[in-house]
């Protein structure tokens, strides 16, 4: 219920704004005097304050001081019967948020203030959904120690707080969108809104309509003006998912719109004025699109100012463990269970596969276990069974791209080192019966694989 106090020396006013103001649901509070204004506010902070600036020890213009001094999102409505224009502007300009003349309507009355607590309460939950934004998309939103993931949080913070157009590439559940979010909440930019569209998922004219909005009448369905979403992320960033799949037409409008800062809505003549940081994002090689003619230099060039490469799944293994139990730590909450550990067996199983679907196939591969699990540890037997084989071959993409031998071989090796040490429940004489291997080559594996908390 919100609070509202009412401040005026005459007692029928008061107990006219009191009966109805309650009926519209509100708590109210009267004063008749500044002094006991001070003391309500003192005792409990008021959503609304309505004062009369006439008051038996002084003026409402000191209490409308008084109260954005101290609360500044308290909404203040100044009322008098002697109301004169300097008055008004001065009311104004301290920050009351109405101004009304005696005698009003107590409908007119009744609109402003339902207008003016609505719209405190969308500033309010604006704020807060600001401020949700910035804890759940930082950096610390992501989870990596290893090397390369190091690199892109250095790079990251370092380009966040820049104007400068960023192109971020890597395979499909890398999180490239995760990162584009952490760029915009370390960003000057972090109060204006993040605005996402995967440029894939829609065909060319939609794609354009979306984009840069439309006029009325500028297709079938067009019934009304619409603005496109380089309007809605005006001032803030704009996040284009795979750009590498727009159409040549499309790739002109994008160079038109990124050279000049303008748009034009479809249908439409005028030209309109944009200020957006501009992200984007692909999984497919643009050096060689552009080589085949499919995507346009110039764009290339004019997207990768500042280029950020997120590494897949298969290049950051240490990173797994740590992805691993904060997705344990988030279904298990989710689906109220108590699922608080993983098994070295399934966990070896998780380091050894490749992740072709990175990390947003690990997330699904821990979802589904927490969801199967019966016990507090993840058993292996709740792997899907492409995890459960005990050899996988490189994929054609992978060879394509070049393919190292050395790594696949060690990555195995870890994991089946891993594997005979969880079968072995850390017996290391029974580990290396497991694997045919002596003790001191076993040592040498567990240091090399930096396996030594497992046996």
């Amino acid at each position: 219920m919100k609070r509202i106090l009412v401040v005026d020396d005459e007692p029928s006013m008061r107990e006219l704004l009191g009966i109805m103001l309650r009926r519209e649901g509100y708590e109210v509070v009267a004063a008749e005097s500044r002094a006991m204004a001070a003391a309500a506010l003192a005792g409990a902070p008021a959503d609304m304050v309505i004062t009369d600036i006439k008051l038996p020890d002084g003026d409402g213009i000191e209490i409308l001081r008084h109260v954005k001094a101290a609360s500044p999102e308290t909404v203040v409505i100044v009322m008098t019967a002697y109301g004169t224009t300097q008055t008004a502007v001065a009311a104004l300009k301290l920050g009351a948020h109405d101004y009304l003349t005696k005698p009003f309507d107590v409908e007119e009355l009744k609109i402003v203030v339902r207008g003016a607590l609505e719209k405190r309460q969308l500033e309010e939950e604006n704020i807060l959904l600001k401020a949700e934004f910035r804890s759940r998309h930082g950096l610390d939103r992501i989870v990596g120690v290893s090397p390369p993931m190091r690199a892109v949080f250095d790079v990251v913070r370092s380009v966040a707080p820049t104007a400068s157009t960023i192109l971020i590439t890597g395979e499909s559940g890398t999180g490239k969108e995760l990162v584009a979010k952490a760029i915009h909440a370390l960003s000057p930019r972090r109060d204006a809104p993040f605005v996402s569209i995967n440029c894939g998922a829609l065909p060319e004219n939609l794609l354009e309509s979306e984009l840069f909005g439309h006029v009325k009448g500028a297709f079938t369905d067009a019934h009304q003006n619409k603005k496109g979403l380089f309007e809605a992320a005006h001032r803030g960033t704009l996040f284009l998912d795979e750009v590498g799949e727009t159409s040549p037409a499309m790739q002109v409008k994008l160079l038109r719109s990124l050279q000049d800062r303008k748009i034009r809505r479809v249908g439409g003549t005028a030209e309109v004025e944009v200020d957006v940081r501009l992200v984007a994002a692909t999984n497919r090689p643009l050096e060689s699109l552009v080589r085949e003619r499919r995507f346009r230099e110039d764009l290339y060039y004019r997207l990768n100012v500042i280029p950020i490469r997120i590494p897949p799944l298969r290049e950051r293994r240490e990173d797994i463990p740590l992805l691993t139990e904060h997705f344990l730590g988030r279904f298990s909450e989710e689906m109220g269970k108590s699922v608080t550990r993983i098994s070295s067996e399934a966990m070896g199983k998780l380091q050894a596969y490749s992740w072709p679907g990175n990390v947003r196939e690990l997330e699904n591969v821990v979802e589904r276990a927490v969801a199967l699990e019966i016990t507090p540890t993840v058993l292996v037997e709740r792997l899907p069974e492409a995890l459960l084989t005990d050899a996988r071959h490189p994929s054609a993409d992978e060879l394509r791209e070049g393919f190292s031998l050395d790594d696949h071989l060690r990555t195995h090796e870890g994991g089946l080192v891993r594997r005979a040490l969880g079968l072995a429940a850390g017996d290391r004489g029974r580990a290396c019966r497991l694997l045919g291997v002596t003790p001191r080559s076993l040592r040498y594996l567990i240091h090399k694989h930096r396996l030594q908390g497992e046996g």
